[in-house]
């Protein structure tokens, strides 16, 4: 009998940005550089408000930022305002020497730390969010129009860098279609920062100017806008696989202090998804003194390093490499290109050999020098290059004997010699780094072991312990980790990895129904090697509270290991990141673990992964008898390229039809709840609808959700859109009627976006 109280231990363990009372503190240090980068400020949440934190690496110190309780009383006896220590009213501080600054009740303040005396400073602004400012603070750049301006902060003056910008094809924005319009309106922002990167020497800015004129239009309409008044119109520039024409990006470099516009002298890139400049494929050297910037033709099998010559447009290619199928800078589409343009010379990542390594080029003549890396293992991220010791050091994943997608810190010469591991044990490292290159944090966890961050030097000896992660009140809901496995992939072959959530109340005599979150990549994996306290993102530990089993697996053609393995989505994605490795799993556990119900089993996901549930049922009919699919891309051929070509092949348009689910529709026999949003902007509602469209000819029962208002995320009515999937799961697995539970919906307030763009 589910009841409201497993409703509510599951809507706890919903993890959502900035919620209340949040069940693991201390697993995350997102660091404020101070000092140029040799000391930091950091705030730990702690349920109720925040605690704030001083680091100085080289001293070996951590203590906290100030006195929280004197603070709080001096705070309160000038203003008047009752202010709790575990609740201080600010997000952010300025220390500088014997003092700390905040922004608190409207106002400014500044608090002495030898006596806390508390006054009103006056206040520096922080700088608008919809602006971009130089390295050394002086000028800030952001839209206007369809134009870029500049504005001088010390004097308040403003001019326009450039004048020609028109609709369509105008400065700063990326392509419309992942520009995130409906979540921006529901926050208040008109349009996100302009897409720059400033020179080092603050003198110049890179920008694009995105070209959409012949993009293809696309149409959402509002029923009811938020003034209550007639439905709206909401239209997009949204390109379809195949399409003629795509957005493309013209770089420019702007001369903040002389108005000059460089044009580069070469041709636009095909962009997508998004800006090639925020997703750090072009970017400035150290001295200012070139743009280096990565391209590709449509069909992605080339990629070329570029130079831009910032004061006459110039552009050389440096090298180039070719392949038979797409060649990456990085097999994670949102990560950084692990490339590296050093003195003379490059850092360039390849999976020529079958799996990621660096090789490294001549600048000048694009020569190979010779391969640094090698095995059977692939580098994940360059951290820092040694110029002068001639050594590099970066993150690798495939060291750890346990688990392949564990992350390792690691060092090897320049020359391929000398490699060894900095971090060397079988926990997966996730490095944040400084804004000082003689240390990094680290973030050390697995899956069922909570992180501890700490200060290392590049010996990977520890300067200083951060924070050791608070999971008392995440295991005093009844939550147990999950368990990492290791299965046979449906070629009875192939080693594939996943993780296992056993119900609330587990016990082993009973049997559970089973939930198979569903992503399928290729662009990220499903399953993190590290701590992951929201559960996989949003569903495994509430559908685990609710009593279910549940598991999630990275299946052949998802990224982590070799090229090889990455490749089998390649004009594959239609196997949804290998259902069938999946239905594999699923038998190899149940065949050790009984209380594993098959007879019981439902797929679920979001986005990729609501397209992978109706797909697993189409496919697997007599595997899966239930699913929940939330704005699911089902239809391919109106999706968007920069994904489908991507992973599909440029011109593969059986690909594409073999990935449509509305064309097998009629295969349908389990139960299916479809969801989507009415302004999903990144998928459109029309892909589900088209699913439904087909269903309904083919005669068959399924269940549809249209979420008014609602974006791709649902981010602000979260929790009444899962509730409303737990019950369809709890009636067509568990053969119960679930309570009628409908938990509060949260504001969307500033902790919310903070968390939102952290």
């Amino acid at each position: 009998m589910i009841t409201t109280a497993d409703y509510q231990a599951a809507e706890q363990l919903l993890r959502r940005p900035a919620r209340p009372g949040e069940l693991v503190t201390g697993d995350k240090v997102r660091p404020q550089w101070i000092d140029g980068g040799t000391r930091f400020w950091y705030a730990v949440p702690t349920g109720g408000g925040k605690r704030f934190v001083l680091a100085d690496p080289a001293a070996g110190t951590r203590e906290p930022a100030f006195d929280h309780d004197r603070l709080a009383a001096a705070l309160t006896s000038v203003t008047g305002q009752q202010v709790d220590p575990e609740a201080l009213p600010f997000m952010a501080i300025d220390p500088a020497g014997n003092t700390v600054e905040f922004d608190a009740f409207g106002e400014y303040w500044r608090c002495r730390l030898d006596d806390y005396s508390v006054e009103r400073a006056e206040f520096t602004p922080p700088g608008n969010p919809l602006e971009v400012a130089s390295p050394d603070q002086k000028f800030a750049v952001s839209r206007r129009g369809h134009d870029l301006w500049a504005h001088s902060r010390s004097d308040g003056r403003e001019w326009a860098l450039t004048t020609d910008g028109e609709p369509a094809y105008e400065y700063g924005p990326g392509p419309g279609s992942t520009s995130n319009a409906t979540l921006l309106r529901k926050i208040g922002l008109p349009h996100l920062p302009p897409a720059v990167a400033w020179s080092p020497d603050s003198k110049k800015v890179l920008a694009h100017r995105i070209d959409e004129r012949e993009v293809r239009q696309t149409h959402l309409v509002e029923a009811r806008p938020a003034d209550g008044g007639a439905p709206r119109l909401h239209t997009q520039r949204y390109a379809y696989p195949g399409d003629e024409h795509l957005p493309l990006a013209e770089l420019v470099v702007l001369d903040v202090a002389h108005g000059e516009v460089v044009r580069a002298q070469a041709e636009p890139l095909i962009t997508t998804k998004v800006s090639p400049i925020m997703l750090r494929w072009a970017w400035w050297a150290e001295d200012s003194s070139a743009v280096y910037y990565l391209g590709q033709p449509r069909d992605l099998r080339t990629l070329t390093l570029h130079r831009l010559d910032p004061a006459t447009g110039e552009v050389t290619a440096v090298l180039s490499e070719t392949g038979d199928t797409r060649v990456e800078p990085n097999q994670w589409l949102f990560e950084p290109p692990i490339v590296r343009v050093l003195d003379g010379e490059v850092l360039w990542y390849s999976q020529r050999d079958g799996w990621g390594h660096l090789y490294r080029y001549d600048l000048h003549t694009g020569e190979l020098l010779g391969q640094v890396t090698s095995g059977q293992w692939a580098v994940r991220q360059i951290l820092h290059v040694d110029e002068a010791e001639r050594v590099v050091y970066f993150t690798a994943s495939g060291l750890v004997d346990a688990d392949p997608y564990s992350r390792t810190v690691c060092r090897v010469g320049l020359d391929g010699s000398g490699f060894a591991k900095v971090t060397d044990d079988e926990l997966d490292h996730v490095v944040i780094m400084p804004g000082h290159h003689e240390y990094f944090l680290d973030s050390a966890s697995t899956v069922d072991t909570a992180p501890v961050t700490v200060v290392r030097d590049w010996s990977g000896r520890v300067l200083v312990e951060l924070e050791r992660a608070d999971i008392g009140k995440l295991t005093a809901t009844g939550w147990t980790p999950p368990e990492r496995f290791r299965v046979k992939a449906a070629d009875g072959v192939t080693d594939i990895y996943g993780v296992l959530y056993r119900p609330r109340g587990f016990d082993p005599e009973q049997r559970y129904p089973v939930v198979d979150t569903l992503y399928p990549g290729p662009q990220v994996e499903r399953v993190s090697p590290g701590f992951d306290p929201g559960g996989l993102g949003l569903d495994a530990e509430p559908l685990a509270a609710l009593g279910f089993a549940v598991i999630a697996v990275d299946g052949r053609g998802t990224p982590g290991r070799s090229k090889a393995f990455h490749d089998a989505s390649y004009g594959n994605l239609a196997d949804a990141g290998s259902l069938a490795d999946h239905v594999a799993a699923l038998r190899q556990l149940a065949e050790t673990r009984p209380w594993l119900d098959l007879d019981r089993l439902a797929a679920f996901g979001h986005s990729g992964g609501g397209f992978a549930t109706a797909r697993a049922m189409l496919d697997f009919p007599e595997v899966y008898r239930a699913g929940v699919a939330l704005s699911g891309s089902h239809d391919a051929p109106f999706f968007n390229p920069g994904f489908i070509e991507t992973y599909d092949g440029a011109d593969n348009r059986d690909a594409w039809a073999r990935t449509s689910n509305v064309d097998i529709a009629d295969r349908l026999t389990g139960k299916l709840l479809l969801v989507h949003g009415e302004l999903d902007d990144q998928v459109h509602p029309h892909q589900t609808l088209r699913l439904a469209d087909r269903l309904v000819a083919a005669n068959k029962e399924f269940e549809l959700l249209i979420v008014p208002g609602a974006e791709h995320t649902f981010i602000d009515c979260l929790a009444y859109v899962r509730t409303r999937c737990w019950d369809f799961l709890v009636r067509e697995l568990m053969g119960t009627r679930p309570p009628a539970y409908r938990p509060a919906p949260i504001p969307i307030g500033p902790e919310l976006l903070a968390e939102m763009f952290a």
